[in-house]
């Protein structure tokens, strides 16, 4: 692949890196990226994805875009509410960058499609907000051995790890998920809107990073972030060898829905 010279001139802050160059830009332009979920997360992550030039990104969600959803979704517009969040999103990043081709997926990510959707892509972003999917992602990425990102969001508070073969992943710090009701949703407890910026940005990182193999990725470390006395620190970890999904021994080799909203399997 070679740059043509409108793309140089577009990509050009990041060619001139030295970590990056032609040769890094050529590998976006070549990489595929999933994100599961247009939301909080998601919203940043697809848009910096797409200003990078990373060359196809699959957008996978099954909801229509909500007024409360504005405060933070920041892909999605007024005029937009009531259209499908993926198809929203789609119109954002392919207006951001015609070179980027968007695959989008009108659907919730569940155990039947999990495996099939993600096949394809060089790394998956998980811009979920509930405990069932992100296990889900988490398994369905661990047996496929797909590289991906890890972001939770909550009030002012906010955590990322990144998953690659062979290191720790969220089963490692997390092994199962919390009691139905012990911590609340966003949507019961609420979320200041800045910091699902903050994780999805983060998340975009360490794709963009994972793609041109430069840079340390959050493995086997947790960033922990507290934006209302903005702190942040780092909890490292090691891989446990009897994890159920990535141990030595793994009781989990299929995916299984854990209390996940029905599968709604429609038209791509």
């Amino acid at each position: 692949m070679s740059l043509t010279d409108s793309q140089v001139e577009r990509y050009s802050r990041q060619i001139i890196l030295k970590d990056v160059g032609g040769i890094g830009q050529e590998k976006l332009l070549a990489s595929k990226v999933l994100i599961i979920g247009a939301g909080g997360l998601g919203s940043p992550a697809a848009l910096y994805l797409a200003a990078a030039g990373v060359g196809t990104i699959g957008i996978a969600d099954g909801d229509n875009v909500d007024l409360s959803n504005l405060q933070r979704q920041i892909i999605h517009f007024t005029g937009d509410i009531g259209v499908s969040k993926a198809e929203s999103a789609m119109k954002k990043m392919q207006g951001i960058n015609p070179d980027v081709k968007v695959n989008i997926y009108r659907e919730r990510i569940c155990a039947d499609n999990a495996a099939g959707i993600i096949q394809d892509y060089d790394f998956i972003i998980d811009g979920t907000d509930n405990f069932p999917a992100k296990f889900l992602i988490n398994d369905a990425c661990v047996l496929a051995k797909k590289p991906f990102s890890h972001a939770g969001i909550l009030r002012f508070d906010g955590q990322a790890m990144t998953y690659t073969p062979g290191n720790a992943c969220y089963r490692c710090v997390f092994p199962a998920i919390p009691p139905k009701g012990v911590i609340p949703t966003c949507s019961q407890a609420g979320i200041l809107g800045p910091v699902a910026g903050i994780l999805g940005t983060i998340q975009a990182a360490e794709a963009l990073k994972y793609i041109i193999n430069k840079g340390s990725l959050l493995t086997n470390r947790l960033l922990i972030m507290n934006a209302f006395d903005m702190e942040f620190r780092t909890v490292t970890f090691k891989r446990n060898l009897k994890c159920p999904v990535c141990g030595e021994n793994p009781a989990i080799t299929e995916l299984t829905d854990y209390e996940q909203p029905a599968c709604d399997i429609s038209s791509r």
